[in-house]
């Protein structure tokens, strides 16, 4: 298990995937169109520039290399083969008729994202990890995190999936020195584990729906493209940039910047244009108004 910390405040920490993974399975040979020059050459201009960070940010504390397209490919990426084509996503616990909703949702944006099949998986129960690696903090129940990861989700990533992200309905924490973390992964059994509880100001309802939704977005495209390699993004404001919290989080755009983009679509090999349109048609659809606008800058760019 490979992990990093990264310091929330003074006392609350979070962690974040390592890019250091790759699996020969998930290794295919070089999609044949890689190049969509008009394409890039047309959005380029759109990448908003980054901010000075400010004390408790992640670059603040943070000197992390740029990873241009060449040492990308460089890199050893994991790729989508024909034996790993198909991103899940598994819930843990019990989830309210809207978080369910909200799920239903995200498992939609991440399909259109990375343009590969995305399924969501039946709930899976928590109460073992309730009974047997979970303590009482602020007043609410938490889950051990490497418990859900080492043991509850061990085995569980169907045999065509390239990622396994399980999304828990509570709140996690690592260790107990630490007060919570928004998730853990695993590169080497390719699985990860965040939570909704925080992304939701603990509660869901109708005020806060469109936040939570957008949130979710952010952190499972984020973390799902740490596991196609793609490092935290120091170029420009990105989907990709790194966060010590929410207040960063709820900062950073749904897009990848042109960088970032030129990574993934040289890895998949999609139809640019068409994942452009469904993105911007979501955010629109749901009420992502920010986010809808800089899809669309880019649709008006091409």
């Amino acid at each position: 298990m490979t992990i990093l910390c990264r310091p929330f405040s003074l006392t609350v920490f979070t962690l974040s995937l390592i890019l250091t993974c790759s699996f020969a399975s998930c290794i295919s040979k070089e999609p044949a169109d890689t190049n969509d020059p008009a394409y890039f050459n047309a959005i380029d201009g759109n990448d908003i520039p980054l901010t000075v960070p400010e004390a408790g940010d992640w670059r603040y504390s943070h000197n992390e290399k740029r990873q241009h397209l060449d040492a990308y490919k460089k890199s050893n990426p994991v790729r989508q083969g024909p034996n790993h084509s198909t991103i899940y996503l598994m819930p843990v616990g019990d989830f309210t008729d809207l978080q369910q909703a909200a799920l239903k949702q995200v498992r939609e944006y991440v399909e259109i994202f990375f343009q590969m099949r995305t399924v969501l998986l039946p709930a899976v129960t928590d109460s073992i990890a309730t009974v047997v690696a979970s303590r009482e903090h602020d007043g609410h129940t938490q889950l051990l995190a490497s418990y859900l990861l080492d043991s509850l989700l061990k085995g569980k990533c169907p045999s065509d999936g390239i990622a396994l992200l399980a999304l828990s309905a509570k709140d996690l924490y690592p260790k107990d020195s630490w007060n919570y973390v928004f998730g853990l992964a695993s590169y080497t059994k390719r699985v990860g584990v965040s939570s909704i509880y925080r992304l939701q100001d603990e509660h869901l309802d109708t005020t806060n729906y469109k936040t939570c939704l957008r949130r979710l977005a952010n952190i499972s495209s984020h973390e799902i493209g740490h596991m196609f390699s793609i490092h935290h993004c120091v170029y420009a404001s990105c989907v990709m940039n790194g966060s010590n919290g929410l207040r960063e989080t709820d900062r950073s755009p749904l897009r990848l910047c042109s960088e970032c983009q030129k990574k993934l679509f040289w890895n998949i090999a999609y139809n640019n244009r068409r994942r452009l349109k469904q993105l911007a048609d979501f955010c629109k659809n749901n009420g992502l108004q920010h986010d809808w606008q800089i899809f669309k800058a880019d649709q008006d760019a091409i």
